[in-house]
């Protein structure tokens, strides 16, 4: 059987990896636009192992990344990549996120997590002695890694087990005769039985060209970073996250140590004028138009007007970025912060102005499509690998 992949970022390697490893006679080919692997959202990320304190339990998202994670550590100490399960804090800064957070715990504990605790002020402070908190929940399983490094391994694991990576094959078409397809890209025309869309910011696009209607769209939104000055950096351990706000869609800006070094502080959420838009002057006219035009996007802006003029003024505005991470950190001021680096989030929005708030797969005939993988999709991307392939009819 002919299996094309089309996207190398970490879900689609991971995937490819693991049919490989099932069904070793079978011939794969990865479709990819870029030069190289995880050019996107799987390198444009703070690094964060995540370990699913945070997700609906019963969840795909839960059950994914607390699975994930340990996948995920077990895979870097094979290959040696480096990574650090240094522990989380999340930090109650006023009563209403106190029971929030007992509420975080309960829904870690029944996720499946081990080693939650939660600390009182003193023993916050020992942990993190410079961050605010009446309280906090300590989640030891979640750690740092080096992501590129994840996605170079999976590749090499690809190639080695027979599989092909087609660099610079952006896919232009794709038509079903009979159970094959013929799928278009700028190195050719490829004949293949199954496809499975892994193109992440592009997913939906993709999914479109295979005939499935757009149920949901990929807005895309950007998410800025600062790093702590030299100075600064010891004024953060680890990583230090807020209790969710449940009025709000994002999490927030939190602090997070890095694992090549620095600290990185962020990210807000602002809609980006293009998919790959990683700084405020990349503008595509047809991703700026594509989100414009659906009404989704305009029900979700006035849902949320506040938390959306809020996240674009402080994309302007450092002093107001500064107080923001204040209410984690108080000690943090505008001169610690550098420019740091963006990423895009490619977020499924539903007509209604709703996000897709879990993990979304589609299946067709010969075609299996991963629609919504934002975070955790990096920590989970071999248990994602897992469910997937489970799932295709192969």
């Amino acid at each position: 059987m002919r299996i094309g992949v089309i996207g190398a970022g970490i879900v689609g390697l991971a995937t490819a990896r693991e049919i490989l490893r099932r069904h070793q006679e079978f011939s794969l080919t990865i479709f990819d636009k870029e030069s190289g692997p995880g050019q996107h959202q799987s390198t444009h990320n703070s690094g964060v192992l995540h370990a699913g304190v945070y997700y609906k339990p019963g969840s795909l998202k839960a059950q994914l990344s607390v699975k994930g994670i340990r996948r995920m550590t077990s895979f870097c100490r094979e290959k040696q990549i480096a990574h650090e399960v240094c522990g989380k804090i999340i930090v109650a800064t006023n009563e209403a996120e106190v029971q929030r957070l007992r509420e975080l715990k309960e829904r870690g504990i029944r996720n499946g997590l081990t080693g939650l605790r939660w600390l009182n002020a003193g023993e916050l402070h020992e942990l993190e002695p410079h961050a605010a908190g009446l309280a906090g929940l300590h989640v030891p399983e979640e750690g740092i890694v080096d992501y590129k490094a994840v996605c170079c391994c999976l590749l090499e694991d690809v190639c080695s087990a027979g599989g092909k990576f087609m660099n610079r094959a952006k896919v232009l078409g794709m038509t079903r005769r009979g159970n094959e397809w013929r799928v278009s890209t700028t190195a050719g025309i490829h004949a293949m039985d199954y496809i499975v869309n892994c193109a992440g910011l592009f997913c939906d696009l993709i999914a479109e060209l295979a005939g499935v209607p757009r149920e949901m769209k990929i807005v895309p939104f950007r998410g800025e970073y600062y790093q702590l000055t030299p100075k600064a950096q010891n004024l953060v351990r680890n990583l230090i996250y807020p209790v969710p706000d449940p009025s709000f869609p994002f999490l927030g800006v939190h602090f997070t140590r890095l694992i090549h070094g620095g600290v990185e502080a962020g990210p807000n959420a602002v809609l980006a004028f293009a998919r790959e838009g990683y700084s405020k002057s990349t503008i595509s006219l047809r991703d700026m138009m594509d989100s414009l035009l659906f009404p989704g996007l305009w029900k979700f802006l006035l849902r949320y007007p506040s938390m959306c003029w809020e996240e674009m003024i402080r994309s302007f505005n450092k002093q107001l970025f500064a107080q923001a991470l204040r209410k984690l950190v108080p000690e943090i001021s505008e001169n610690d912060l550098v420019p740091g680096s963006a990423g895009v989030r490619a977020q499924a929005m539903l007509g209604n102005g709703t996000l897709v708030q879990d993990f979304w797969l589609v299946q067709r005939p010969g075609a299996m499509h991963v629609l919504n993988a934002p975070s955790p999709a990096a920590t989970a991307s071999l248990a994602i690998a897992e469910y997937v392939v489970n799932r295709m009819t192969l």
